[in-house]
């Protein structure tokens, strides 16, 4: 999937990256400006974006020392399954736009990092080819406006091969993307006299995404938003196949509920009515996400709106965390404050952009080398000696 002398720049380039932030750095320079735009942005004036980050960095430590924490490990379980550490690869769209097969170097760095990968229901590649490369992925979908479309796409998902489908459910509507228009990022893809210079003047990206996807692959199309191929990414109708959501309700969960045997989480919880809600219909895990910041601007950071979850619904299902999370300090954090996971998102496009799988994977090793550490200088040796000393703002 990676030629030589692919592998050899991107080496070059993973070299000198310490932290995550490092992997967005390099991204900005490898992306057209269009497309770094996407990932890097968030909706109207990016407020609960700026929030995410601003309340881990709100928290501080009160380590313990002399503690024996020789024997310490990342590991931990969910869903019955065994994990090397307690994080994962949130949902992102069009993955495959920004990284040759991105949805699929991600799902295998993640595969062999033993940590899961969300799949996007906004992807480029057919959800059967990563579950057949990485089987342990999750699906993330956004469900369909008809209840018929709605049981044809469980319905391929788990004949797929996934034991998990999360329901992102904070996208009632379309989102103010104000940045996706500054930056010249439009859905669908509108060829232009600003979009040919970005390709020029980004070769690496242009040669070994773009052009290689098209002359291998043909011109992506949303693979995964029905249960039968959806629209090209250049199509006029794109908008209008992801627009039909606003009518979505509590009782399509319970008919999802009923259709699905697998492990059932809810993605886009803030409020603690709703988690309550979502375990009355049956959902096995919860998400606690604003959606990074890309739905409704101002909405709270997850880290602020955990607790009161935690607090609401205790331990009936495991609640997770996404958003903001950029190094094992946060982890921990999150863990502290009541989640048994969390999920990093843009982080892992970067380096998958930048680096493919090798940059993923390193991405992953970057996060679980800071967790392990961290955990030393607090005198923690186990995931659950962190959620045990569990912490309130």
């Amino acid at each position: 999937m990676t030629s030589p002398l692919s592998a050899t720049r991107s080496a070059r380039r993973l070299k000198h990256v310490l932290a995550l932030d490092d992997f967005e750095a390099l991204a900005k320079r490898h992306l057209p400006a269009p497309l770094f735009g996407y990932i890097a942005g968030a909706s109207e004036t990016n407020a609960s974006l700026k929030m995410n980050a601003d309340a881990f960095k709100a928290i501080s430590f009160q380590p313990r020392v002399l503690r024996n924490v020789s024997d310490r490990t990342s590991a931990t379980t969910l869903f019955g399954e065994r994990w090397e550490a307690p994080f994962g690869i949130a949902p992102m769209g069009i993955s495959a736009l920004m990284a040759y097969r991105g949805d699929l170097v991600l799902a295998e760095a993640a595969q062999d990092a033993a940590i899961p990968m969300i799949m996007s229901g906004s992807s480029l590649i057919r959800l059967e080819e990563v579950a057949a490369a990485a089987p342990r992925s999750w699906f993330q979908a956004y469900l369909p406006g008809e209840p018929e479309k709605i049981d044809a796409l469980v319905d391929r998902v788990a004949k797929a091969g996934f034991k998990t489908l999360v329901l992102t459910v904070d996208t009632a509507v379309l989102a103010n993307r104000e940045n996706n228009v500054r930056a010249g990022f439009s859905t669908p893809l509108r060829p232009s006299l600003r979009l040919a210079w970005q390709g020029l003047s980004h070769p690496a990206w242009t040669i070994g995404t773009f052009m290689r996807t098209i002359i291998n692959h043909g011109v992506p199309h949303f693979e995964n938003s029905y249960a039968t191929r959806g629209a090209p990414i250049i199509a006029s109708n794109v908008m209008r196949d992801f627009g039909k959501k606003d009518h979505l309700d509590w009782s399509h969960v319970s008919r999802i509920r009923k259709r699905w045997t697998g492990n059932l989480v809810i993605k886009g919880i803030l409020h603690p009515d709703d988690a309550n809600i979502a375990v009355e219909r049956g959902v096995d895990g919860i998400i606690v996400s604003n959606h990074g910041g890309r739905q409704l601007d101002g909405a709270m950071a997850p880290l602020i709106a955990l607790p009161g979850i935690v607090s609401s619904i205790g331990d009936a299902v495991p609640i997770m965390l996404d958003g903001g999370i950029r190094r094992g300090t946060d982890i921990v954090k999150g863990l502290a404050f009541g989640a048994k996971f969390v999920f990093v998102g843009r982080p892992f496009l970067y380096a998958a952009a930048v680096g493919g799988k090798a940059g993923a994977a390193k991405a992953a090793a970057i996060l679980k080398d800071e967790l392990r550490r961290d955990m030393g200088l607090l005198g923690m040796s186990s995931i659950r000696q962190i959620g045990d000393e569990r912490c309130e703002r």
